[in-house]
Formats: C-alpha cells, structure tokens, sequence
C-alpha cells in the first residue's frame, strides 16, 4: 500500500468492522440532517468577478441601484418636446402652431434652452427632456409650418412619451439579491446601473472519480465484460448544471492502494469529492474503506433507505464532503439530486433549487417495500380529467428511466404499496418558472427592501409592484395581492389609512416616514422657511417650478392640501415615485417638489418637514395564513427589521 497508510494504525479485533459493512440504515431526512451539521455553517467563499466573466455566478450580497435609471426624464419617442397647456385645443381640424427652439435633443445632448409657452424642441429617443417641457408629441401628429414652426394636429397629455427618471430603476432599491443566478438579464440590470464588476461566490471545486474495474471511457473500445462510464460523464454534468466547477479525473480501479492515492489527492486540490461505485459489500467495492483514513469525522452515513439508493455513502473529510455514490446509473442519478445537489448549491452560494409539483392520478398499483422511502420515476400524460402519471421504473441500472421521465412521486417507508387510481403529487424534473411567494402592490417605499430582505434570504420569492397607494387598495379588494402598502390621510377624521379600508381588509402598522419639501441647497428662495411658507414662496415666484406626483399617491394627497387649489408651473408634471422627484428637482429642471426625508437626503438636497405619515399595509385577510404572509408579519416586528429601519430614516410604528 502507499506511503499514506504506513502511518495509519491497524484497528484491533473488531473495532473499525463496521467500515466493510453498512453502518445502521438511516432515513432519508436523517441521513441529510447528519450530513448537513457536520458541513454546515460555513463562510461561502467570494471573488469579485467583471460582468464579463460573471454569468452563471451566484451574487453574494445585495446590489443595491447606486443611481435612477434612467437617470433623468427622457423621451420615448421621436418628436417635440411641449408643453401639454399650450395644446389643450389641438385636433386634426384645429391644429395648434408652436414655434421651434434652436436646438434639437439627441441621446447624450443635454437641453441647455427651456421650453416657453408657445413653444417646442426638437427631441429624438431617448433624448432628455428640457426644462419646462411636460410631454412630448410624436412627429407623426405634427406638420411642418414654414420657417421653425409646426402645427400640432392632437392633444398632449402631462407625462406622455416620457420615461422619468428612476422610473425603471430607483436609486437605493434592491436591484439583485444574493444568491440570484446572473444571467444575460442580470448583466443588462447592473450595466444599466453602472457597476462594472459584483462580488460572486466562488463556484466550488469538485472532484469526480469513477471506480470499478469494469469501465471504459467513451470513444475506447470496450473489452469483454466491460461497460462504459455512464456516471463519470453524468455526475461531471450534473455538478456544472448545480453551481460546481467539476474536473473529472477518470476512472480507477478496484485497487485500494491506487484508489486512496487518487483521493487523497483529489481531496487535496479540491472543495468537494464526489466518487460513484464502491459502496456496497463485494470484495471489489473499497472506496468506503478508506475513507476513514482521509480526515475526521469520516462516515456520516453508510445506507439509507432509500429506493433507488441504498448504498449512498455520506462522510466529512476534515471539513470536506465526500460522497460515494451507488454504481447503478439510475440509482446514482437520483441519490445525487435528492441528497447531494442542495448540499453543492448551499456551498456555492446558489438558492435552493425550486422544483415544481403538479398532481396526478396513478392508473395501476405500484408496489413498494416497507421501511424504505420510495421515488418512483414517471411519465405524465394528459387524460381526460387530469394528468395521469405512469411509473417507467426499469431498475437502477436503467439509463433511460432517469432521462426519459418527467418527474418523480414518493411512496412513504411505512406503505407497501400505492393503490391503483392514487392521486399523487408529482415533483417535475423540469420545473416551470417559480411563481412569487409574497405579492405586495401599491406605494413604493425603500424601507420595505429592509422589510422583505430575510424573505429572499430565506428562498421566499417576493414580488412588490409600485402602483400607489389607491391601486394597491383596488388591487387588494380583488384579491389580487397578499399586501396593499398605503399611506393615505383622510381629512375628515384626521387619521392616515384606516377609513380607507374596506370588507375583507386589515391595517397591519408599518413605519412612519417624514414628508416634506425639497429643494436645491443654498436656494433663498425655501432656506429656513416653514412648509407652508415655501410653499407660499413658490408660488409667489412665476420662475419657480414644482414637480408634482402621480394621482393616486398619497404624497399628492398631502402636495394638494398645501396648495390648496392653486396649479403652479409643473403641477402637471407627475412622475410616480420619491426618487424621481428628488432627481427633477437636482438636475435642475424643477425647483421643489415634495419627497420623504431619507430620499431627500441621499440626493444631498435640502429638505423641509412638513408631516408624519403612516405607511401601513392593507392586509387581505383571507390570505392572512399564508405562510410567505405569515413570514412578513414576523420580518416586520422582528428587532433586526425595525432596527434596520431607524437606521434608514423611518420610525417604526
């Protein structure tokens, strides 16, 4: 034997037997828990890795949006930039003229002239949109009139064609999270935003072997009694398809010596050991043997019941997996995904992998054996009321039972059989995408990225749709959310959200926020006013111009009672979110606007508080018990959630 046994001492009498025979058969959930605890926890390693060359990777933190996207109001289409007022009255029998500035906007040209009443710009796609303009018309409904003139044939309402800014993307908003698999979508994501490389887990090194001194390597002739390597090019698959970086090292045979060599080595230079052969109890079969002289603790489990599987052999080699799995392609195949793969996808970082299940009928009886959990490999076909699942199980040296099946139902260890016309609940091999867990619709809040942020980390898929605060509320009352986000103030009775409510709906208290006015530091016109009075201020000065919010809001709610009934210059300007106000009001292309304190401050504007809100959620109480719903209300009253609030500006209610 080699060198690196010399030193290994000999057991005595019948002390280490149990290595050349199965170690007492656990269960399938037991055998995994014993894996786990002794791998787990553990730091995922990272790297910064450029866009480039991060594709496939794993995020290992949050991204966070560093600026708007598009960073300023841009327009969606070729055309004029206007100002909606000035053609209120256009028609295709009425056409209204305006006179053209003497500059046209292309993408990249910043505006340098504003748009007066009576007037136009010029503007291609995707081209800033000049100050005072709030709208831009298409250059289909124009017609040229004489000298930098043109006649406007229809009507232009505040806001279209134009894209504001952050309307895509919000500075300081989630972008990505981690553990989120980069795709082509993910780069165009974070190009958009201008980060140029992310920190991704290190994908993880894994060993492959075969053993067994029967295999030959595809594209060799096969001697007698010999069989090719199906599970070496399987399992190296496998590894690269779950987030490893699998380096296959061939086959070895059934010589111990030579086999605890190529191990020791493979272990050496590697994160992960994965062999396939060798567990059971013919003479040829050593590679559980040795295991026990790699590193502690050694075998974790040695058969589990399992069918197909068995044989799966489970050890932590000073702190590294190796697994020996059965010979049998299909029984190799199926303990791999079951057991192994989210043990590879936690090490490299990755979510847990998502399977879908649908239910179907089992047309005929299938048989099982008692005390072992059984995965019975289907087929489904469409019957006349359902999917009907027919089993295409032909042994675990079946190569196409694995391939051809489209998922998998389970019989438990303590049924013998699953009786013909069974309703079963199939796992597909194949899943669809994942539907969200948690729906959350109506006003947008940063603060609830803090909220929502363990979820994701826990694999809960969470989806929030910024329609404000009355559209979450509508979108509630139809059932069409779990989460209505709202921060709405009824004069009446002087409270925010509740007289809002309708059947079937439930306040959940969230946070509070400080509104108020922003405006560009160092502007005389709003420095150590009150709300009202720079409100007053505003108006006061023909010059100076708002920017609205959208109906709806209920920061517009709050915009209105200052200004009574009065409609200044870009009142009619109405983007939908904080973030863009603050963006129109630091590029200059309005001058004060209203936002919550903690967007004011990241744009580094100055800000006057006006009033306290109450951003709730609307709960539909019918979804109440859900568990993802459930999972909310925990995150939301959880010490870490309110903290991370307070420490963004928010007071939590």
């Amino acid at each position: 034997m080699g060198s690196g046994m010399t030193n290994t001492p000999s057991p005595k009498g019948g002390d280490n037997i149990d290595q050349d025979q199965f170690l007492t058969i656990l269960s399938r959930e037991d055998a995994l828990a014993r894996f786990e605890a002794a791998l787990f926890p553990r730091a995922v390693a990272s790297e910064k890795r450029s866009l480039a060359d991060a594709l496939g990777c794993a995020l290992a933190e949050d991204v966070v949006a560093p600026i708007d996207v598009p960073p300023f109001d841009r327009s969606n289409v070729d055309g004029f930039a206007v100002r909606s007022a000035d053609l209120a009255s256009a028609g295709e029998a009425s056409p209204v003229r305006v006179m053209l500035n003497d500059e046209a906007i292309a993408c990249g040209t910043a505006p340098t002239r504003p748009v007066l009443s009576g007037t136009a710009t010029p503007i291609a796609t995707g081209g800033p949109v000049p100050r005072g303009a709030d709208a831009v018309v298409m250059v289909e409904h124009t017609q040229p009139a004489g000298h930098r003139a043109i006649d406007v044939r229809r009507a232009a309402s505040p806001g279209q064609f134009v894209s504001y800014a952050g309307s895509d993307i919000a500075r300081g908003e989630a972008l990505l999270r981690a553990g989120t698999i980069i795709g082509s979508r993910e780069i165009g994501m974070l190009a958009a935003c201008g980060i140029a490389e992310v920190t991704v887990a290190q994908r993880s090194r894994v060993a492959i072997i075969s053993t067994g001194d029967e295999l030959v390597q595809p594209g060799h002739s096969l001697r007698p009694a010999a069989i090719y390597d199906t599970n070496g090019a399987i399992v190296t698959a496998a590894i690269t398809e779950n987030g490893g970086e699998a380096k296959f090292l061939g086959a070895i045979a059934d010589d111990e010596a030579q086999l605890e060599s190529a191990m020791r080595e493979a272990l050496a230079s590697s994160d992960m050991l994965v062999l396939s052969g060798g567990t059971s109890k013919g003479a040829g079969d050593v590679s559980h043997r040795i295991i026990g002289r790699l590193g502690k603790p050694g075998i974790i489990a040695h058969g589990v019941a399992l069918k197909p599987g068995k044989p799966l052999c489970l050890a932590v080699c000073d702190g590294k997996p190796v697994i020996i799995l059965p010979g049998f392609p299909t029984s190799a195949m199926f303990t791999f995904h079951d057991m192994i793969v989210p043990v590879l996808r936690r090490m490299a970082g990755l979510p847990p992998r998502s399977d879908a299940k649908v239910n179907a009928r089992v047309p005929v009886r299938i048989a099982s054996e008692l005390g072992r959990a059984e995965f019975v490999m289907v087929s489904l076909v469409e019957g006349a009321d359902g999917l009907i699942a027919y089993p295409t199980g032909k042994g675990s040296g079946a190569i196409t039972s694995f391939a051809q099946a489209d998922g998998f139902l389970r019989i438990d260890a303590l049924a013998d059989q699953m009786p013909a016309g069974s309703e079963a609940e199939v796992t597909l091999f194949t899943p669809h995408v994942r539907v969200p867990d948690l729906v959350i619709v109506g006003s947008h809040c940063t603060g609830l990225d803090l909220v929502t942020a363990p979820l994701a980390h826990a694999g809960l898929t969470v989806r929030s749709i910024a329609v404000g605060s009355l559209g979450g509320l509508s979108a509630a009352m139809r059932g069409e959310c779990d989460f209505a986000p709202i921060h709405l103030f009824d004069e009446k009775t002087e409270t925010y959200n509740t007289p809002y409510l309708s059947n079937g709906l439930e306040l959940v208290p969230g946070w509070r926020r400080m509104q108020g006015i922003v405006f560009r530091k160092g502007d005389r016109r709003f420095e150590g006013l009150s709300a009202e009075d720079a409100v007053r201020a505003a108006l006061a000065d023909p010059a100076c111009i708002m920017v609205n919010r959208n109906q709806g809001a209920g920061t517009r709610i709050l915009i209105d009672r200052l200004l009574g009934g009065a409609r200044p210059e870009g009142y009619w300007n109405q983007p939908r979110s904080h973030n863009a106000v603050a963006a129109a009001v630091a590029q200059h292309r309005a001058d004060w606007g209203m936002t919550i304190a903690p967007v004011a401050h990241a744009s580094n504007l100055g800000f006057i508080p006006f009033a306290e809100e109450h951003y709730d959620f609307a709960l539909v109480t019918a979804r109440k018990q859900r568990p993802a719903v459930q999972a909310f209300l925990d995150a939301l009253a959880s010490d870490g959630a309110r903290a991370a609030l307070e420490q963004a500006g928010f007071r939590p209610a």
